[in-house]
């Protein structure tokens, strides 16, 4: 593959929220630390994302020590927020998943509630190691997930999205380009390898830690909405549906589960192992 490297790493202390840019991270068995421990629950406790409410693209989630988060959003003043002491969990519908989790406190709540306008709370997964299994039929017995959509790391190319936008740039809705990496959320970001190269890996190192690709990552109406200003348009949806459909899902980018522990940093090789 060449002189491939990590080029960025993402850390997204609560989902769907803004995350964070860090020039290293610890890779833990189900995802970077840190890394979608907290999401947002309706008053029916189904999960709530960007899916519904765009204008989580415009809150910010910043991971404090200790595994806390401080919130800051237009028009509220921030919060801090504790991890909650695990006294009894509530559930959580995510997708097809039933999931356990941690109430944070009141103010955290209606915080949040405030922003959106809508009666929502905050939870905390305490216990990665065990809530939530990897989907049986790409994961394999022991590998768990945080709140993330489903595995616990997502890899892109920077030359896959530059190869994604020279094809938007194509079409009719040409001006909604060139599209950042954020409207993917990834967690790692490389660069020095060939579009779409990502299609073929099975396995892959970064630094010192091991990824074993799971399956390639279906997307959503999420990647439409921009992170500045959660404003919505069609692309990159409109493309993907033309040149990059699989399965009858729309593609870009792998989901990984690491094989080992360690620490990735910026600039840190990428090997394809297979």
């Amino acid at each position: 593959m060449g002189n491939a490297e990590l080029l960025s790493i993402h850390v997204h202390p609560v989902k769907a929220f803004r995350g964070q840019s860090p020039r290293e991270a610890v890779v833990e068995p189900w995802g970077l630390a840190g890394d979608r421990r907290w999401a947002l629950i309706d008053d029916g406790g189904k999960v709530v994302t960007q899916r519904q409410q765009p204008r989580l693209a415009c809150a910010v989630a910043e991971l404090l020590p200790g595994g806390g988060v401080r919130l800051s959003a237009p028009g509220l003043e921030p919060v801090t927020v504790s991890v909650p002491q695990p006294a009894g969990t509530v559930s959580l519908q995510m997708f097809r998943d039933k999931v356990e989790g941690v109430l944070a406190d009141d103010a955290a709540h209606a915080w949040c509630s405030a922003y959106l306008g809508a009666d929502v709370r905050l939870l905390h997964m305490d216990d990665p190691a065990t809530r939530r299994p990897v989907d049986p039929e790409y994961g394999r017995p022991g590998e768990t997930v945080t709140f993330a959509d489903g595995y616990p790391l997502l890899v892109t190319s920077a030359a896959s999205l530059e190869a994604l936008n020279a094809l938007i740039a194509r079409g009719e809705h040409a001006a909604e380009g060139p599209l950042p990496m954020n409207r993917f959320r990834p967690n790692l970001v490389v660069g020095g390898t060939e579009a779409w190269a990502e299609d073929g890996w099975s396995r892959l190192t970064i630094g010192e830690v091991g990824f074993r690709v799971a399956k390639t990552c279906g997307r959503c109406v999420v990647t439409t909405t921009d992170q500045s200003t959660a404003e919505r348009g069609r692309e990159p949806l409109l493309t993907l549906g033309r040149h990059r459909r699989l399965g009858g899902k729309l593609v870009f980018g792998q989901n990984l589960v690491p094989l080992s522990r360690g620490t990735v940093r910026i600039g840190d090789p990428v090997g394809i192992v297979g």
